[in-house]
C-alpha cells in the first residue's frame, strides 16, 4: 500500500495545488467529512513547510436530501458565500459522491459570478489518483491564461508541496539554473499569487518536478509553445545531464556550469571519504527506482559495498534532488555508520 503523502486521493492532489494560490479559495463540493479530512492533513503539514496561514478550504456540506435530490443548489450557495469575501478566484473540487449523483458542476461554475470560478475534476472513484488531481488542477489554472512573449526565465512546474524538503529541492534547482545565468519565472504552483500567474506563458523553458507531470508539460507546450525538461535531477550524473539539457534547450554554452558542478561533486565525495570502503544495506520507507539509482551511484563512487546483509550498516535512501540532495543523503549514511 502507498503510504506516502503523495499517495492520497485525487481530491487531495488537487488541493495540494489550489491551496497554494494565495488569494483564492477552494470549495470541496461534497459532504463535510471530505473537507475536514483534507483540512486536517494540510494543517498538519504546515509546520514542515514553514507556513503560518491556514488553507482556505470550504465545504458545500451536502446532506441526505442533497444526495437524493441533487446538490447543485448547495454548491451555488457556497460559491455565492465565498465570492462575497476578499478572493480573486474560487476553485471548485468535486467529490466521488457528487460524480455518483450526477451534479453538473461545470454548469454551476459557469454562471455569472463576480470572480473566476474554476472547476477541477477530482472525483477519483473511477480510478483517479493523487497525481491526476495535481495535473487536473494545474491544467485548469493554466487554461485561464493567454499566451505571451517569452523572456529569459524558467518556470518550475508541479512541485510536490507536501514533501518535507520542497524548499530545499527548489533551492537546488535555482542554484543549478544560476550556474547558467537563468532566473526563475514563477513556481506553478507554490505560494503563488493570482497576479503572477499571467507570467506562466512568458518563460523560455518549463522544468517539471517529475515525469508524472508530462501531460501538464505537453498541455503548456501546446498552449504557450514552451518546451520542458521532464524532471528535477536525482543523482550525480543526472545533475550533469540536467545542466546539459537546460543549456541545450536555452541555447547556452553550458561548459563553465558543468565544470563548476563537477568540481563541487568531487568535493562532496572527498568530504565523505571516511565512510568509503564499508558494507551497507539500503533501507527506507519509500525507495523509488530513481532514488535507488542515485543512491547506488553515490555508493559506488565511495566504494561502499551494498548487499542484502541485514547486519551491514543501514543506508537510508530517500528522494533526492541534485548534488545537494546527495550530500544530505550522505550525511544520513555517515550518522548511521558512526552511530
Amino acid at each position: 500500500m502507498h503510504t506516502s503523502r503523495s499517495g492520497g486521493c485525487t481530491l487531495t492532489g488537487a488541493l495540494s495545488v489550489t491551496t497554494q494560490v494565495l488569494n483564492a479559495a477552494s470549495i470541496i463540493h461534497g459532504p463535510r467529512g471530505c473537507a475536514h479530512h483534507n483540512f486536517s492533513l494540510f494543517h498538519a503539514t504546515m509546520p514542515d513547510n514553514e507556513r503560518a496561514t491556514l488553507p482556505d478550504i470550504v465545504s458545500s456540506a451536502l446532506g441526505e436530501s442533497d444526495i437524493v435530490f441533487g446538490g447543485e443548489d448547495a454548491l451555488a450557495r457556497s460559491i455565492q458565500s465565498v465570492c462575497e469575501r476578499d478572493v480573486m478566484a474560487v476553485f471548485v473540487l468535486s467529490t466521488c459522491i457528487v460524480a455518483t449523483i450526477g451534479d453538473d458542476v461545470e454548469a454551476v461554475c459557469g454562471r455569472n459570478w463576480p470572480v473566476p470560478v474554476i472547476p477541477v475534476p477530482t472525483d477519483g472513484f473511477l480510478g483517479g489518483s493523487f497525481q491526476d488531481g495535481v495535473n487536473n488542477a494545474l491544467i485548469a489554472l493554466a487554461d485561464l491564461q493567454e499566451p505571451s512573449k517569452a523572456g529569459p526565465c524558467v518556470n518550475i512546474i508541479g512541485e510536490k508541496n507536501l514533501e518535507y524538503e520542497v524548499e530545499e529541492n527548489y533551492a537546488e534547482v535555482v542554484r543549478l539554473l544560476a550556474l547558467l545565468g537563468l532566473p526563475v519565472g514563477i513556481r506553478f504552483v507554490h505560494n503563488l499569487s493570482l497576479d503572477d500567474v499571467p507570467a506562466l506563458g512568458a518563460a523560455q523553458l518549463n522544468i517539471l518536478r517529475n515525469p508524472l507531470l508530462v501531460p501538464v508539460g505537453d498541455h503548456l507546450r501546446q498552449r504557450f509553445g514552451t518546451p520542458y525538461i521532464p524532471s528535477f535531477p536525482t543523482g550525480l550524473s543526472d545533475t550533469l545531464a540536467f545542466i546539459n539539457s537546460i543549456a541545450d534547450a536555452c541555447r547556452i554554452d553550458g561548459r563553465r556550469a558543468l565544470g563548476i558542478e563537477q568540481a563541487l561533486q568531487a568535493e562532496v565525495l572527498a568530504d565523505f571519504a571516511d565512510i568509503g570502503d564499508t558494507k551497507g544495506v539500503f533501507c527506507g520507507p519509500v525507495m523509488d527506482p530513481e532514488s535507488s539509482k542515485a543512491a547506488r551511484e553515490a555508493a559506488d563512487a565511495l566504494h561502499i559495498r551494498v548487499s542484502g546483509n541485514p547486519e551491514a550498516y543501514p543506508l537510508p535512501v530517500h528522494p533526492v534532488v541534485g548534488t545537494t540532495g546527495i550530500r544530505r543523503m550522505l550525511h544520513r549514511w555517515r550518522r548511521a555508520i558512526h552511530a
